[in-house]
């Protein structure tokens, strides 16, 4: 946990409505703060609104940089070892469009390192101590990324299926991913997370045989959360499940 992000006393959620024209839920930490049993410290409460009033106004000031560059941000967040980076990889094999990562870890460069092997511009981002990413930090990251040269720019967030969603990073979208050998209930135990999604991933389909996991019934939960939503089956095995993730991606684009 994070010392700076307020995820052991709150849970929150809000929504606004983005330049582009687009409305989005966002995380922030508004909600239930006067309300929670842990918060009694009025000063607590004064930090906490300010460190995300002062978040939501970066993560708005990157919204509009990438608009003026005609290019759409998508925040991917996921537990640890669901497959972001690895989506990733298989991506920059088949889809028509140029895209570019900021990537997210409390330590090393590994992830950013091989995107750059398959080609992908990357940036790395060490969190040290903290659980996700936040507004200021990509932010600092765009100075280090050619965005004349992309139609994408990817949030590969830090792996956490908490604190991500509590803090709006400037994206247009945002996508969810779960792997199958997480096992059952993820959803259901961490709601916030996947009413964020635009679309979940349910990833490493290809080990189905192997698990006991009944992935219509998590499609269920997933829906019961947030009606709508789209969902799509992944496997980096499997050609197909990575081209309808890049179709999905170049529908988005074509909408904005």
């Amino acid at each position: 946990m994070c010392k700076d992000c307020g995820c052991s006393v709150v849970e929150h959620s809000h929504s606004h409505e983005h330049h582009h024209g687009d409305s989005h839920e966002h995380q922030s930490a508004h909600k239930h703060l006067h309300d929670n049993p842990q918060l009694n410290d009025p000063k607590t409460i004064s930090i906490i609104t300010k460190i995300l009033d002062k978040n939501d106004k970066e993560a708005q000031h990157n919204r509009e940089h990438f608009n003026s560059h005609g290019v759409l941000c998508i925040n991917l967040m996921s537990s640890p070892g669901s497959g972001k980076t690895a989506l990733l990889e298989s991506l920059s094999d088949l889809a028509d469009f140029k895209f570019g990562v900021v990537e997210g870890d409390l330590e090393t460069s590994r992830d950013a390192d091989r995107l750059k092997a398959k080609g992908i511009q990357a940036h790395q981002i060490q969190t040290g101590s903290a659980c996700h990413l936040d507004a200021f930090m990509v932010h600092k990251a765009l100075h280090h990324m050619d965005l004349d040269n992309m139609d994408v720019c990817f949030i590969e967030n830090v792996g956490n299926l908490v604190c991500p969603a509590s803090y709006d990073v400037g994206s247009h979208l945002n996508i969810v991913l779960v792997s199958v050998p997480e096992g059952e209930d993820k959803i259901a135990k961490y709601p916030v997370m996947f009413r964020q999604a635009d679309l979940i991933l349910f990833t490493k389909t290809d080990l189905l045989p192997y698990f006991e996991y009944d992935i219509e019934k998590e499609k269920d939960s997933a829906r019961k959360l947030k009606p709508g939503v789209d969902i799509l089956e992944v496997s980096t095995k499997e050609v197909n499940s990575i081209k309808k993730v890049s179709q999905w991606i170049k529908f988005k684009m074509e909408m904005r």
